[in-house]
């Protein structure tokens, strides 16, 4: 399945000391204005739309239930769908004559199930999108709209993860948020070209972070694949929830800290205390540590 346990572009770096953990602190983000915020989140919804209208053109009823999937997983994804188009054509009735247009893109699945399995990756990147950007807006009516999004499309990730994958429907007591050029990392890797007409955003994406284990889990050692030619001590940064666990990195190992579950993001970054986008040299990489229904959540 894509990605499911892996990154998007990967991680590292294991060393001696003990994870240090503390609350998350904000990389420093461009500065971005109300428009622009805006133009960002209609970005993200034309991918989304694009994804799903692509994937259900692609495979019917009789494709999804072929694949093992339940008969009612396409009829949802069809409402997915409807929500994802909604929502582009809100945004763009936002903005007017400055609303961003679609690119084009491409996207590895293959079969209903390894599209099932970016959808959950792909809502769950909306849901850290808009829980990122929320602080930045200053409109009232705009954070309002945001946070209507927010909510659905973390519902739409709770249903695909649990009803679909079967797997566990949320991660911990509090979501993810990432900072604008974390979230464009994500989605860069999906962007073939755009119109030259669309408005440039202050946003950049980071250099490739992969991890060469399929499935690692909590208390295991990985090895990460990046370019850089610092010669700074490096870290793996881990995301969850409000807390950024640290892990040294050794010869392009990281040892995963033990208790980890749910969806975990990572970038390898040369400060070992709090995480700038000055600083981060690779990733962004998405883990989904499975964990059971008996689990300490």
């Amino acid at each position: 399945m894509f990605w499911r346990f892996t990154t998007l572009f990967s991680l590292f770096a294991v060393a001696t000391a003990r994870p240090t953990r503390g609350l998350r602190k904000r990389a420093a983000d461009p500065v971005l204005n109300e428009t622009q915020i805006l133009n960002f989140a209609l970005t993200l919804e034309h991918l989304e739309n694009a994804f799903y209208t692509l994937g259900l053109s692609e495979f019917d009823q009789d494709a999804f239930v072929k694949a093992g999937l339940p008969a009612f997983t396409r009829g949802r994804f069809e409402q997915i769908a409807e929500h994802e188009a909604t929502h582009v054509q809100f945004l763009t009735e936002a903005l007017g004559p400055d609303a961003t247009a679609a690119c084009n893109y491409s996207f590895p699945f293959t079969d209903p199930n390894s599209f099932v399995a970016l959808a959950s990756i792909l809502e769950n990147g909306g849901v850290s999108a808009y829980l990122g950007a929320a602080q930045f807006l200053s409109d009232k009516a705009h954070l309002t709209a945001a946070g209507s999004i927010l909510t659905t499309e973390a519902r739409q990730n709770a249903w695909i993860h649990s009803a679909v994958l079967k797997l566990e429907p949320w991660s911990r007591a509090f979501d993810t948020p990432l900072t604008f050029d974390q979230v464009f990392t994500l989605a860069s890797g999906f962007i073939v070209s755009c119109p030259a007409t669309n408005p440039v955003l202050p946003v950049k994406a980071f250099p490739s972070l992969a991890v060469v284990e399929a499935a690692p889990a909590p208390g295991s050692t990985i090895h990460l694949t990046f370019n850089s030619t610092t010669t700074a001590p490096t870290f793996l940064a881990l995301f969850a929830g409000l807390n950024t666990t640290f892990v040294p990195i050794t010869n392009a190992t990281a040892l995963l800290p033990t208790g980890l579950q749910g969806t975990v993001y990572g970038v390898v970054t040369t400060n070992g205390t709090a995480v700038s986008d000055d600083t981060t040299i690779a990733g962004v990489a998405v883990f989904d540590f499975a964990f059971p229904s008996q689990a300490d959540n």
